[in-house]
């Protein structure tokens, strides 16, 4: 089985750069598996910033949705699927059951043979959200990271640029 290692961490931790290291020290080339959709153009420029940071050793796939099937088309290399918490998005934006492909991205990442790395956000450190929509993110996206958590080989806090060791 490969490893399955979750890198969490608040905005602008250091998450992504974190990921990227630890993916590639697993072996290269590697697959990132990106889940950001560009809806503006301040969300472009992102994705265009992390694509410059990432350079040629690294394979992009698209998939905002079907993360369970991204990972079975790119098993036999390393995989860094960034973010989590932009899929769960993705996944209650289209109106799916997130409760239900997170219990399918589970499964999935205990049958997986080579290594996967997966970054997501802490958002649960703030304060209570003010509407409906956002406190249910905010516990769905806590649920799905406890879960992922516990089939991970490996958690990593990543706290000012540093990573620390959860699990």
């Amino acid at each position: 089985m490969g490893s399955i290692i979750l890198v969490t961490g608040g905005a602008r931790s250091g998450k992504s750069a974190i990921a990227e290291r630890r993916t590639l020290s697993l072996g290269s080339p590697a697959v990132y598996i990106a889940t950001a959709q560009a809806f503006d153009a301040e969300m472009e420029e992102r994705i265009a910033l992390h694509r410059a940071r990432r350079g040629e050793e690294w394979q992009t796939h698209a998939e905002p949705i079907d993360l369970c099937g991204a990972l079975a088309r790119t098993q036999g290399t390393p995989r860094l699927v960034d973010c989590l918490t932009l899929w769960l998005t993705n996944l209650i934006l289209a109106e799916r059951d997130w409760q239900a492909e997170a219990a399918r991205l589970v499964e999935t990442l205990g049958a997986q043979a080579s290594p996967v790395v997966l970054v997501t956000n802490e958002i649960g450190a703030g304060i209570v959200p003010e509407n409906p929509m956002a406190r249910t993110f905010r516990d769905a996206a806590g649920l799905l990271n406890q879960q992922v958590a516990q089939v991970a080989d490996e958690v990593i806090l990543a706290v000012c640029g540093l990573p620390v060791k959860v699990k």
